[in-house]
């Protein structure tokens, strides 16, 4: 960004112009992220080329839907818009570090928290983003149907399009598959943050844990702990303190694989490579039912 954006951007979130820096920071794969900074105060800034200004507005309408709970913290945002050719996000400017075990202890109760907002449906008034790929959201008073209609089957498609021997067959064993182990199964449909793993998750210096970069919809609560689950990161006090406020229900060893699949498809797509072999282990296992694992 150059000089003269800086400044126009630095005015537009009431920082001296005159005295503004601009530095790129770590911020993730997606967007470019920078601090601006005119010694006073400071604001965490992310950029997309203008035409990816879709993926901005709904981290911003995620982040917006979480705070209007008040059970975990999260940035707040201070403006959104477009300099030329360029879409950006102003957070505030956060110091952030690794959570030790008793903030992901308070995680787990706040996650609980957060899981206690419910919805008539599935899905979200609207669709958004996980990562960089679009996430439809169609709602749906059945969670089967969501599942397989709006998470795994749109992934699903997309990866046997360059890759048909992930055929549709297995796609329909795979929800064959669920069906015959799960047909009796009834989530609630409870507010997610939808991509929580251990890089959407930090501590602020009150030592209280914060998240951002959310996924947002209404799902299984049994998902935002697979997800945690999947990529490690999380200390065990996290899933204990969670589960010490809202047990599990039986089953949640194998639903838990079916939703890290979600994740596992979405990262084949963007990445190819080894993905592609877990993912492909992974669905041969789920449509061969076995006992679940141990808790």
């Amino acid at each position: 960004m150059d000089p003269k954006h800086t400044a126009l951007l630095a005015e537009l979130l009431g920082l001296d112009p005159t005295r503004v820096r601009l530095n790129a920071v770590a911020g993730g794969s997606i967007a470019r992220a920078y601090r601006l900074d005119d010694g006073r105060a400071s604001a965490f800034i992310k950029v997309l080329d203008r035409r990816q200004r879709a993926i901005l507005d709904a981290e911003r309408d995620g982040l917006a839907r979480l705070a209007a709970t008040a059970t975990i913290a999260t940035p707040r945002v201070l403006g959104q818009g477009e300099i030329e050719e360029r879409a950006w996000l102003a957070l505030e400017w956060l110091d952030m570090s690794v959570p030790d075990a008793d903030c992901f202890a308070r995680l787990g109760v706040q996650l609980c928290q957060l899981h206690q907002h419910r919805s008539e449906q599935f899905g979200l008034d609207r669709d958004n983003f996980i990562g960089s790929t679009i996430q439809l959201n169609r709602q749906s008073t059945d969670w089967t149907e969501f599942l397989f209609r709006a998470r795994l089957g749109p992934q699903m498609e997309r990866l046997e399009a360059r890759y048909p021997s992930f055929g549709a067959q297995r796609r329909e064993a795979l929800e064959q598959a669920w069906r015959i182990r799960f047909e009796d199964y009834r989530p609630e449909p409870c507010l997610l943050h939808g991509d929580l793993w251990s890089g959407n998750v930090a501590m602020r210096p009150d030592r209280c844990p914060l998240l951002f970069d959310p996924a947002v919809h209404y799902g299984d609560r049994e998902c935002d702990l697979a997800m945690a689950d999947l990529f490690g990161g999380f200390d065990r006090s996290f899933f204990d303190a969670y589960r010490g406020h809202w047990p599990l229900q039986p089953g949640w060893s194998t639903r838990r694989r079916y939703y890290q699949l979600y994740h596992l498809l979405n990262h084949a797509n963007l990445f190819g490579g080894h993905y592609l072999d877990i993912c492909d282990k992974l669905i041969t296992d789920l449509i061969d039912p076995r006992e679940d694992d141990p808790f």
